[in-house]
């Protein structure tokens, strides 16, 4: 059994949506529930939350939107920029906290204490741009952890894997041109937002270096390993990154009342195994070097029974296999 950090807090059910919205707060309580029931708990390295510094959400953002997350949630309105983005007076604490979650897995991991770790966060991020909060996201959690392991962690090469249904639109804008960061994602097409065409992938000296999976509605586990063998097993080999992030949505699974994959739990701990086995052998082929690291982060998931389900067998995958 590898050691695993895990690092969720109460305080993310202060981030209140509104009645009916599916970002709920009782996303968080059904995995803190089925992560303590299922005996997991024992097995993983508890790991605090703490708000990040401004100027590290600064580094993807533009200074007068972190000031009108924070002076908009302050003043109790119901959303910013889209109607689908709820907030109310906590929001933008709890989006901090939810950044600096991130922040302290990728200390754990980049320390060579632990080889992985998980952070039980809300509300999610990789829909957030540059100034424009959307798609239930207000700070976009994975570029802020990138960019942090980055110049925090002097890891150079950074790959981000995202699984959620939805393609991560603020993620891919935050690197476009970066050839120090890969992107890759993996999301039904056509949906919502509309980004994560197949010809997307990079620009200027980012060029190469986005690498989308569109997927047509109905694909189940065997189509999800296909592509990650096929694709992106390569596309890590290559690029033979320092650290790798996960944008760890799980509205693929087939219960998702947004999504229309068809994924199950033991698909999602499937597509762990594949990135587990590709960062470990980065790894190998540097022995002198900090291991390749993994930081997995909890982006959508709106079915409370698939989403507590599909993160345990994330986790168990993490720290067994």
């Amino acid at each position: 059994m590898r050691p695993v950090g895990y690092v969720t807090d109460p305080r993310y059910l202060e981030h209140l949506t509104g009645i009916g919205h599916p970002e709920r707060p009782e996303r968080i309580e059904a995995i803190r529930s089925r992560v303590a029931n299922s005996g997991l708990l024992k097995d993983l390295t508890s790991l605090e939350a703490r708000p990040a510094a401004d100027d590290w959400i600064r580094e993807i953002h533009d200074p007068a939107y972190v000031e009108r997350v924070r002076l908009t949630c302050g003043r109790g309105s119901a959303i910013i920029d889209s109607m689908d983005t709820g907030i109310s007076e906590y929001s933008c604490q709890v989006a901090l906290l939810a950044a600096g979650a991130g922040l302290a897995a990728a200390d754990a991991v980049a320390s060579s204490k632990l080889p992985a770790a998980f952070a039980a966060i809300r509300p999610p991020g990789h829909h957030a741009l540059r100034d424009t909060a959307m798609g239930f996201c207000l700070f976009n959690n994975a570029a802020i952890v990138a960019r942090y392991l980055q110049k925090q962690h002097l890891r150079k090469k950074v790959f981000i894997i995202d699984w959620d249904v939805h393609h991560g639109n603020g993620t891919q804008a935050a690197f476009y041109e970066d050839p120090s960061v890969f992107y890759f994602s993996i999301h039904q097409w056509p949906f919502y937002p509309g980004t994560g065409a197949k010809s997307e992938t990079g620009s200027g000296a980012g060029k190469g270096f986005t690498l989308n999976a569109p997927m047509p509605a109905g694909c189940h586990d065997d189509d999800y390993r296909r592509v990650f063998e096929e694709q992106l097993v390569p596309a890590i080999t290559a690029f033979s990154p320092d650290a790798i992030i996960i944008s760890a949505g799980f509205d693929a699974h087939r219960q998702d009342p947004l999504g229309g994959m068809k994924l199950s739990e033991a698909g999602f701990a499937a597509l762990t195994r594949i990135v587990l086995a590709a960062a470990s052998e980065v790894s190998a082929k540097s022995p002198g070097a900090p291991a390749c690291g993994i930081v997995s982060l909890l982006e959508g998931g709106y079915d409370l029974e698939a989403l507590a389900a599909s993160v345990e067998s994330h986790l168990g995958t993490l720290l067994r296999d």
